[in-house]
């Protein structure tokens, strides 16, 4: 009996504010109805989610991070990936497209902006997040 379910890769997303916006990137192809979401990736072996988010920051926005905290894990309903989204710092470094087969475009988005570029909304405890990181500044 072979097995024919594709097991998703673990992928890590970066949430990372500066003043009242929290970076976000435009992929350049459209994953099931994603075209703006965290800079983040698959998670290699070996690697801790925080390892990733922070790996996959300097290498899609040439960003220097440092992880903060997880803020949750779940089956992501657009795409089916096993996600992890982590609080990051930006350490070092303005942050713009590296990797540009990946990427489009990266933007400082505001809270009251992210519906549009989000409309079906975020997880839970990414939106409580920066409720409370963006909303106080």
């Amino acid at each position: 009996m072979s097995d024919t379910t594709e097991t998703k890769p673990a992928v890590s997303m970066a949430i990372i504010t500066r003043g009242d916006r929290v970076l976000m990137v435009r992929r350049r192809q459209q994953e099931g109805k994603l075209l703006w979401a965290f800079p983040g990736g698959g998670i290699e072996a070996g690697e801790t989610p925080e390892q990733a988010a922070v790996r996959e920051v300097a290498e899609e926005v040439a960003l220097e991070a440092k992880a903060v905290r997880v803020l949750g894990a779940r089956i992501h309903p657009q795409t089916g990936a096993d996600m992890t989204y982590v609080a990051c710092e930006a350490v070092a470094g303005e942050a713009r497209v590296e990797d540009d087969e990946e990427l489009a475009e990266v933007a400082w988005i505001a809270l009251n902006e992210i519906p549009s570029y989000v409309p079906w909304g975020l997880f839970g405890p990414v939106q409580e997040y920066l409720d409370a990181t963006l909303a106080g500044r």
